[in-house]
This record gives C-alpha cells, sequence and structure tokens, in this order.
C-alpha cells in the first residue's frame, strides 16, 4: 500500500506526539501500583497483573490486527484504538475492586495491539521507504522520553488529586489530543484487499531455517529484561536501599539514557543496520545489570547502571524494530512484526508479575539474576543469528 500527500515530518511529529502519550498513561503501575493496591485491597503483584492482563490481550490480538492493519491501513486502526484506551483508562479509574481493574487493563490491551508501536512502524515504514529505518528511530528517540517524562509527571498529579482522578486526566488526554491528531495529521492510509504474501528479501533463497525463531527468541529474551524489569525498576532500588525519590530518579535517567542510545543508534547514519545495533546492545546490558548485582545501593553502581541499562535499552529497541528489516522486505514487514508480537507481549504480561513476586518472596538478588540470566541468552540467540547474516 501507497501513502501519498503527508510529509514525512509531519507523520513524524504526530506519531512522536501521540505514540509518547500512548506509552507515557501506559507507564503509571511502578509509580502509583502501591497505593492502587492499597486501595482496591490487593496484592503488588497482583496489581502487576493488570500490565500483564494488557500484554496477553496484545499478543492474542496482535495476529488479527495484524491482518487489519494491511488491510485498512494504520490511521484506521489508530483512531479505533485510542477511543479504547480511553475507555479502558475510564473504566482502571472507576474500578472498586479486581474485576473493574482488570476490565480497564483487557480495553488497554486492545489499545496497545491496534495504536502503539506495530502501527506506527509499518505506517512508518510505507511513508519512509529507505528512510524508513531512520523514521522508526527517530520516533524511537522520542517515545523513549515516556517514562522520565511520565513517572514524575503520575507522582505529582496523584500525590495532588489522588491515582483515580490522574488516571481520568490521561484518558482526557487520549481524546481531545491524541485522536484529533491522528484525524487531520496522518492521511487516510487506505489498505490493500489481502495482505502480501511472506517472502524474504533480496528476491532469492530465505534465511536458513530457524532464523526466524533465532530473532524472536531474542527478541523475547531482551524484551523480559527490559519489561519486567522496568516494571519494577522502583521497586527493586527501594529493596536495595536506595530512597523513594532517589529510585524514581533513577528511573528516569534509565529513561533518558535509553533516548541516548536510541541517538547513537540514528547517529550511525545507516553505516550499521539493526541487527548489530541488537548485538552491541546485548553485549552492553548484562555488564550494567552486573554492576547493579555486584554494588547494590553504592552510588558508582547506580550510576553505571543507570548508564549501561539504558543505553543499551535504548539501542535494542530500535534493533527490536529493525531486526527484521534486515530479512524481511518492505511487503511483508508488518506481517513479520504482527508473528513476533505473539511471543514477545506473552512475555511482557509474564515478565513483571514474576519479577514482582520474586522480589516480594525472595529479594532484589533474585531480581538482578533472572535480569542477567535473560540478558545473556538474548546475546547468545544474537551471536547465533549473526552468523546467518545475508
Amino acid at each position: 500500500m501507497q501513502y501519498q500527500g503527508t510529509p514525512l515530518a509531519m507523520t513524524l511529529t504526530v506519531l512522536a506526539v501521540t505514540q509518547t502519550l500512548g506509552w507515557g498513561v501506559l507507564s503509571l503501575l511502578p509509580v502509583v501500583g502501591p497505593v492502587v493496591a492499597t486501595d482496591l485491597g490487593m496484592s503488588l503483584p497482583s496489581v502487576f497483573l493488570g500490565t500483564s492482563t494488557m500484554y496477553v490481550v496484545t499478543a492474542l490480538a496482535a495476529p488479527m490486527l495484524g491482518r487489519w492493519l494491511v488491510r485498512l491501513g494504520a490511521r484506521t486502526l489508530m483512531l479505533a484504538g485510542f477511543a479504547t484506551g480511553a475507555g479502558g483508562l475510564l473504566l482502571l479509574a472507576a474500578a472498586s475492586g479486581p474485576a473493574g481493574y482488570f476490565a480497564g487493563w483487557t480495553l488497554l490491551g486492545l489499545f496497545s495491539a491496534s495504536s502503539l508501536t506495530t502501527s506506527a512502524y509499518v505506517h512508518l515504514n510505507a511513508v519512509g521507504g529507505q528512510r524508513a529505518r531512520t523514521a522508526i528511530g527517530s520516533l524511537m528517540l522520542v517515545t523513549g522520553l515516556a517514562s522520565s517524562i511520565f513517572w514524575p509527571l503520575t507522582a505529582s498529579l496523584s500525590s495532588q488529586m489522588g491515582w483515580r482522578a490522574t488516571v481520568v486526566v490521561y484518558a482526557v488526554a487520549l481524546i481531545v489530543v491524541a485522536l484529533p491528531l491522528i484525524r487531520f495529521g496522518l492521511r487516510d492510509s487506505g489498505g490493500s484487499a489481502e495482505p502480501a504474501s511472506p517472502r524474504e528479501t533480496g528476491g532469492g533463497a530465505g534465511p536458513p531455517r530457524g532464523t526466524f525463531g533465532l530473532i524472536v527468541g531474542a527478541i523475547v529474551c531482551n524484551g523480559f529484561v527490559t519489561v519486567g524489569f522496568e516494571a519494577v525498576i522502583i521497586e527493586t532500588a527501594k529493596a536495595l536501599g536506595v530512597g523513594a525519590a532517589e529510585a524514581i530518579a533513577m528511573g528516569s535517567l534509565v529513561g533518558l539514557l535509553k533516548v541516548g542510545g536510541r541517538l547513537l543508534d540514528i547517529a550511525g547514519g545507516g553505516r550499521w543496520d539493526g541487527l548489530a545495533t541488537g548485538l552491541i546492545a546485548a553485549m552492553v546490558m548484562p555488564l550494567g545489570i552486573g554492576a547493579l548485582l555486584v554494588g547494590g545501593d553504592a552510588l558508582w553502581a547506580l550510576g553505571l547502571f543507570a548508564l549501561l541499562f539504558g543505553l543499551a535499552g535504548g539501542a535494542f529497541a530500535v534493533a527490536r524494530a529493525t531486526m527484521p528489516l534486515v530479512f524481511y522486505d518492505k511487503a511483508t514487514y508488518a506481517l513479520a512484526m504482527a508473528r513476533i508480537g505473539l511471543p514477545l507481549n506473552l512475555i511482557y504480561a509474564a515478565a513483571p508479575p514474576l519479577l514482582s513476586a520474586l522480589l516480594v518472596h525472595v529479594g532484589a538478588q533474585a531480581v538482578l539474576g533472572c535480569a542477567l540470566g535473560f540478558s545473556l541468552v538474548a546475546l547468545g540467540f544474537l551471536a547465533v543469528l549473526q552468523t546467518r547474516r545475508r
């Protein structure tokens, strides 16, 4: 499908604002999770199951929505998704117990599947052509600020008006900010009658058998670390002896440094591809986790962790979106991303409650050890994948 009429710069601007807003409003649990647990009479691990519910719904919806994305286009899907997201937030704000709480996160899962990440990347891949990888990296550079912006904002708003009113404010923002921007700032992409049949890049033989599994394995293991660990990073830091304000500041610093990692990839100017970026990031990430595992609440350990984990996480986020472009062509990129979305979002669902339970019942050292192990497995997958490069 071809997109005509909307300049790439305008497309990037609209997607940067709406995607940052979308991910920002979904990042509230690391800040308000303990308060929500107390208010609803739930345990902290149960509260984090809300995020898991979202990712399970996202995973299950991804294959079907991937086909709709090809047929209908990103704009139509995102409009429906942001409206659904606002409804999910309102349900969340009105929850009086687990039923309403998980119903809200179910709608937020449909929002995530239809409007965030994949839809934006597919849209940019169609608009940007040969500049798609740089455009995706540029978008991720901005959206990487989501937690750094919204964690302090959520902490401030919830301390003044409570977590429920904060969630309502975020729902209103989706309606009055995101929906008009998507409606009037993005051209209707239309869509194709049938999804393109999968084929590999280069028009010749496809990659060796098992290559897609290696891509999924690397992305899923890294996703367990980045999404799961980031969900409990503030509470893990507190368990190590770091003060609450300092823990939030460290989490925000990680978010800022993730932007730096994405910027480093963009600065490469196409001199390396997504696979090379992913391999380097996978080498660096275990070093950051290891520093925190060894140093605990020491200032040097906190600083080194934030630096290495943030830069590696940001760089790998770009690789996660662009690595398939090394092996799949433009026509099949959307379907490849949709296929990756199922296992990736399932691990996104499992990681936060697993690490939260590990933190509560075993301790911070166990969380760090688990994260280190998964990061090393991801590195192993990428090392093998590198040998299968075209």
